[in-house]
């Protein structure tokens, strides 16, 4: 199949906004929960819709008292926390528009992103954010930024103490304005390549998007429903899935610090959460170390086989009784107690952000969470495609949602064409009609439609590696084999115009003591000695040849390196939603490449 396009479940009227999605849930007579926090007592309280809609508004009447014009953007910088999306909607009211910057940017970051949006505002975090979007105003004299807001100190309180001016029927007229072709928010891309671009998002991007997909995923987002965010509410996914709960009326709970992700879950205990694979992985990882310490290594094995082949068998439709008895059994020993720190009434998770693989999604699924694995970029609001309940095919990131379809280019790239596709790139209309071919988004990424309209990623257009022989490689094939180990953290393929494939690999330096231990080497080897361990290099060397059985020779990687650090964000080899700035990384470890290369030559 080249082309799949499905047609939209819900028709939205042509002058409705963002801002109806709380209005339409304040107006139920059950008003659910939209958002939960916690109290000082450390218990979860909720927020009902009557009561988020009169805070938003409260907030959005202060933004208007302080000169804030229909169209103007406002700056918001922080962590995942609940005053993110309560400013986020008080922006749409006060008819502007929002512009997203992760907590972690640099002031020249944030400088480049308030200077090209025209920021004429800014929601702030701490005193800390607020002392980098000082410095990034300094930086490029952007006079046109005259407000800051912070939450931990009395940002808000001045918003509501300055709204009480603005009446009801000005608010009014102000949420009225936006349309669905409206711009509703400016993300910037987070830039593996080059400076970010900002993404013109429209209110239709979301309302459409939100409206057809909780039509199709009404198991999943649904009122009563509960989830927990921890991604970057600056990052697309994240942002979407806030407004698509907000539109069924499920809650969302927040948790801005990993370290807190698993207590949380369980007091919390949602009913779906998303995740990006990398987060699958940590929990798969985990268990299996913690299973390995305890030295319950064998049965997590067996149980994580048995999982895999239950999920296989029942997606082919058949589960043999011998299998159905192995899995009872596994669910009372491991599944169980995995669900339980998960929270123990997670059904479904959502993955997007990179692929999963059908190893973790067979898993997952064979230990009774269902993950819906996706496909989506900034550029098209999150999800194009994503697998649902009722349509999933393990590996694959499942079918178009209601409203947008799927073409597959001559040579092999996926286009994209529907509801969730953006309006354009602010300020760059050469790059705008760059990315466009005859109506259709060019995505950038290779895949393929089967016979049932399901997608599958096969790489990155422009991550395509071509050795100097002219042989065309996918390094996410042999680099997602190889991090799946626990002991990996990260791993990049080589090769562009070289004479083999070669690899850089760093360790995890969570997993690493545990691995020592159990191969009875010293528990103070630093990262950067255990690389150069024999005993590693072999187990780093077993990976790698099991990678290379699943391509062929011309692709297999024949030299590899353990790099001492580990590619992160702080280093500046990740972005904040953890894709590899393969540049950067070439770049920074350009000797460790040339050393690879230069001695198979003096072989």
């Amino acid at each position: 199949m080249r082309h799949i396009s499905v047609p939209v479940l819900v028709d939205v009227p042509r002058q409705t906004n963002t801002t109806e999605l709380v209005l339409r849930q304040a107006a139920k007579a059950s008003n659910p929960a939209l958002f939960a926090v916690k109290g000082a007592s450390g218990e979860w309280e909720d927020i009902s819709a009557t009561e988020f809609r009169r805070q938003v508004e409260d907030i959005a009447k202060g933004l208007i008292s302080s000169g804030v014009q229909p169209g103007d953007r406002i700056a918001l910088m922080a962590r995942t926390r609940y005053e993110w999306s309560l400013a986020d909607f008080a922006i749409w009211f006060a008819g502007a528009i929002s512009v997203p910057v992760y907590e972690t940017s640099s002031p020249a970051q944030v400088a480049w992103i308030l200077g090209d949006s025209g920021a004429v505002g800014a929601f702030v975090e701490s005193a800390r954010h607020e002392d980098v979007v000082r410095q990034a105003v300094e930086l490029e004299d952007l006079t046109s930024l005259d407000h800051v807001w912070q939450f931990d100190g009395d940002g808000l309180d001045t918003l509501r103490t300055a709204g009480v001016g603005t009446d009801d029927q000005t608010l009014a007229e102000r949420r009225d304005r936006a349309g669905l072709d409206d711009v509703a928010t400016i993300i910037y891309t987070s830039g593996t390549t080059g400076k970010p671009k900002g993404c013109e998002l429209t209110h239709g991007n979301f309302v459409e998007l939100s409206d057809n997909a909780g039509a199709a995923l009404p198991e999943v987002a649904r009122e009563g429903g509960q989830t927990i965010m921890f991604l970057p509410l600056a990052h697309v996914f994240a942002r979407f899935i806030s407004v698509l709960c907000v539109a069924v009326g499920a809650t969302v709970a927040h948790t801005p610090d990993v370290k807190n992700l698993l207590p949380d879950l369980q007091s919390y205990q949602p009913t779906f959460i998303l995740a990006v694979p990398r987060v699958f992985e940590k929990v798969y990882n985990n268990s299996m170390l913690k299973a390995e310490d305890g030295g319950k290594g064998k049965i997590f094995h067996a149980g994580a086989d048995v999982a895999i082949a239950w999920s296989k068998a029942e997606q082919a439709g058949r589960i043999p009784l011998a299998l159905r008895v192995k899995h009872a059994v596994f669910d009372r020993l491991l599944y169980g107690k995995i669900r339980t720190a998960m929270g123990g009434r997670v059904e479904h998770a959502v993955s997007g952000g990179a692929p999963l693989g059908d190893r973790l999604g067979h898993f997952f699924h064979g230990i009774g969470l269902m993950v819906l694995e996706g496909y989506g970029l900034t550029e098209t609001t999150a999800p194009i495609t994503v697998n649902t309940p009722q349509r999933i095919k393990i590996g694959s990131v499942g079918v178009p949602l209601p409203g947008n379809a799927v073409k597959i280019a001559d040579d092999g790239e996926i286009l994209a064409k529907g509801v969730c596709v953006m309006k354009g790139y602010l300020n760059r209309p050469d790059l705008t009609d760059e990315a466009f071919v005859d109506g259709w988004f060019r995505t950038g990424d290779i895949g393929q439609l089967d016979e049932d309209g399901f997608l599958s990623i096969t790489g990155r257009k422009k991550e395509i590696i071509v050795t100097a022989s002219g042989k065309n490689v996918i390094p996410a094939l042999l680099e997602d084999a190889i991090r799946s180990n626990a002991l990996v953290s990260q791993c990049v393929v080589v090769g562009d115009q070289r004479a083999f494939i070669s690899a850089l690999v760093t360790l995890d330096e969570e997993a690493l003591p545990g691995w020592l231990d159990r191969h009875d080497l010293p528990a103070g080897t630093t990262m950067a000695e255990a690389a150069e361990l024999p005993r590693v290099r072999e187990e780093i060397q077993h990976l790698v040849d099991q990678a290379n059985t699943t391509v062929s020779r011309a692709e297999a990687i024949k030299e590899f390196r353990i790099v001492p650090t580990d590619f992160t964000e702080t280093t500046g080899h990740l972005t904040p939603s953890l894709k590899i700035k393969r540049a950067q990384v070439l770049k920074d470890y350009s000797d460790v490449v040339e050393s690879i290369y230069s001695s198979a030559a003096r072989q």
